[in-house]
């Protein structure tokens, strides 16, 4: 898929097929993410593949942005990992980086799914820490529920010329 094409038409989708994911493209996937420039280039991001039915539904209900996860067939949780910082602070961004890349390749792959936000909320954070055990260093920032795309997306454009300023605002 060419790059602009793919900016243009990513869309977050909230409805998927029900078929499995492939283990390799979720690899694939989280391989795109780990790409993304961090500061310093310390990486300080952790990983969660979540296949089992009785976690998606469980996840489903820890805020009501990502009810989706019941029906999705996969999720990744992606976590600052405090441990691996070279500049404190600096992992929100990092990690951010890391999931539009992640949600990048997720289309590129043929595939849809939708960035539902956790930090700085912090009655996600700890539910989703619970659930899926992290330890105390690692910070749960995003959750994407993800599968074969079961709704349309089109092309579009959000171009707004006011919200650019050229040498000072």
């Amino acid at each position: 898929m060419e790059l602009m094409h793919a900016l243009r038409t990513r869309r977050s989708i909230r409805k998927y097929e029900d078929k499995p994911v492939p283990e390799a493209l979720l690899r694939e996937v989280i391989e795109m993410a780990m790409l993304a420039p961090s500061a310093g280039n310390a990486q300080p991001w952790q990983f969660v593949v979540v296949t089992d039915r009785d976690k998606l539904a469980a996840a489903s209900g820890l805020h009501p942005y990502v009810t989706m996860a019941a029906h999705a067939p996969a999720a990744i949780l992606l976590c600052g990992d405090l441990s691996l910082e070279k500049y404190p602070g600096y992992w929100v961004q990092d990690c951010a980086a890391a999931m539009e890349n992640m949600l990048l390749a997720i289309h590129g792959l043929g595939l849809g799914g939708v960035w539902t936000g956790i930090h700085p909320i912090q009655d996600r954070v700890e539910a989703f820490s619970r659930l899926f055990n992290l330890p105390d260093n690692v910070v749960p920032m995003g959750f994407v529920p993800l599968g074969w795309p079961a709704q349309p997306a089109s092309e579009a454009s959000r171009f707004r010329e006011d919200r650019i300023h050229y040498n000072t605002y």
